[in-house]
């Protein structure tokens, strides 16, 4: 863990931030000897939240494959 100084945090603070994020977190440390956690706050997404696709294909033309599957399908 990568530990910066308040100085060094205030000059390079986009430096910082993109550091805390691929490292996970840094300390900033104060002069009186304060030390902070600075690191990224994961986001919160539902498994359901799912990118849709374009299949590129005509209601006709799935409506042709789904029945040619379930025709090859053997119970």
């Amino acid at each position: 863990m990568t530990v910066y100084t308040y100085s060094e945090a205030r000059q390079n603070f986009s430096t910082i931030l993109d550091k805390a994020r691929d490292e996970g977190e840094v300390l900033i440390k104060r002069k009186d000897g304060q030390l902070f956690v600075l690191k990224p706050e994961k986001l919160k997404k539902s498994a359901l939240d799912v990118k849709g696709i374009d299949p590129f294909i005509s209601t006709s033309e799935l409506i042709d494959v789904i029945r040619d599957q379930r025709s090859s399908q053997r119970y």
